[in-house]
């Protein structure tokens, strides 16, 4: 069974347990996730160039949550990062939110993590400025994740970050050398100032009364690129959950399988239907907000200064892969008839689709029934 299938079972129960706590952006999850690939308004048309066969297909959904959508979506954007890769080492440095500022992202979340981008990234093009080993512009991306492999409620953001600066003024690549490119502690205590200091001072927001002194930042060398890129895409588009590692639901208990951090071993958590739905959903972002974002040198209107640094390292010695092609995946369908590709003819609507409003009110009305 997958998570559509137990939330279109389960809504009316899970309307009733978290009616207070469901937002406007679940909300238009939920309606996006139930009508996906099922009683869409609209249909996408395909023709067989070898039998001439023609079929329509209920249209995806698209929602950043939904976990049967947007795979091409992810492939395209990681080969996009790919694209960027620098042939140096790579550095993953990871902002966890403290556990006593957690309600705060749940009520206001989009203040929450344009405060977490914002202050992290200034921490580290600081502490990249005043590196004796950098002492220049560096590059990172950022990724935001709102939970754990439990999936619990635990927001962090990772960025990747390759080991060297460009130095504008004497136009030189400066390589950070050893296994460490900032000492952890230091960017926590930084970090944690940086980000008080936004929420109180910026945005006014009022902290509880009892703060951890000590925050966690963890900088890791993770090696190449490319590996930690693959990490980081795996949430981006297609939900917190694949319908993969729903493992059974029984009497109204969902399990799950996730990969215990600790001990690299699987485990299974096992939870009544209406958590279940509401761990999952509880991790919907705001509408708009941009989880991933690009820094320095990996902007995407640095493209050229990139290239200036890879004929530098070329002209060093550095041997890399050439750079893979960056297009968009094109979406395939293979016919029912003859199993070949088939050919995208158009979009067009469909007259035995239920209307938007009547979707709508059965996600918002928990005794409504179908």
């Amino acid at each position: 069974m997958t998570f559509i299938d137990i939330l279109r079972d389960h809504l009316d129960a899970f309307n009733q347990a978290y009616e207070q706590q469901i937002t406007s952006s679940m909300q238009q999850a939920i309606h996006a996730m139930l009508s996906c690939r099922s009683n869409t308004e609209r249909t996408s048309q395909w023709a067989c160039q070898s039998c001439t066969h023609i079929a329509d297909f209920p249209l995806s959904c698209g929602h950043r949550s939904c976990p049967q959508c947007q795979h091409n979506t992810t492939i395209d954007w990681l080969a996009k990062q790919q694209a960027k890769l620098l042939p140096v080492e790579y550095y993953m440095v990871t902002f966890t939110l403290p556990f006593e500022l957690r309600v705060i992202a749940k009520h206001q979340p989009e203040s929450m993590y344009q405060a977490m981008f914002w202050g992290a990234a200034s921490v580290l093009k600081e502490f990249a400025k005043n590196s004796k080993q950098l002492g220049g512009e560096i590059g990172f991306t950022g990724v935001l994740h709102t939970h754990n492999r439990r999936r619990d409620f635990h927001p962090h953001i990772h960025f990747i970050i390759p080991a060297g600066s460009f130095n504008k003024d004497k136009k030189q690549w400066r390589k950070s050398k050893g296994k460490y490119l900032f000492n952890a502690f230091n960017l926590a205590t930084v970090w944690r100032a940086r980000l008080l200091e936004l929420l109180t001072n910026k945005l006014g927001i009022k902290l509880p009364e009892h703060l951890p002194n000590k925050w966690v930042v963890d900088c890791q060398h993770v090696g190449k690129g490319l590996p930690a890129l693959k990490y980081l895409s795996r949430y981006l588009y297609r939900g917190v959950l694949p319908d993969k590692c729903i493992t059974s639901v029984v009497n109204e208990q969902v399990s799950f399988e996730y990969q215990n951090s600790q001990t690299k071993t699987t485990e299974i958590r096992t939870l009544p239907v209406t958590e279940f739905l509401w761990l999952v959903l509880q991790h919907v972002l705001p509408k708009g907000l941009r989880r991933v974002r690009d820094y320095g040198l990996l902007r995407g209107s640095a493209a050229n200064l990139r290239q200036r640094i890879r004929l530098m390292l070329a002209v060093a010695g550095v041997v890399f892969a050439p750079l893979e092609s960056s297009t968009k995946t094109q979406a395939i369908r293979p016919c029912p008839c003859c199993k070949q590709p088939m050919k995208f003819m158009g979009v067009h609507g469909n007259k035995h689709a239920r209307p938007t409003s009547f979707i709508m009110q059965i996600t918002r009305e928990p005794n409504a029934t179908v």
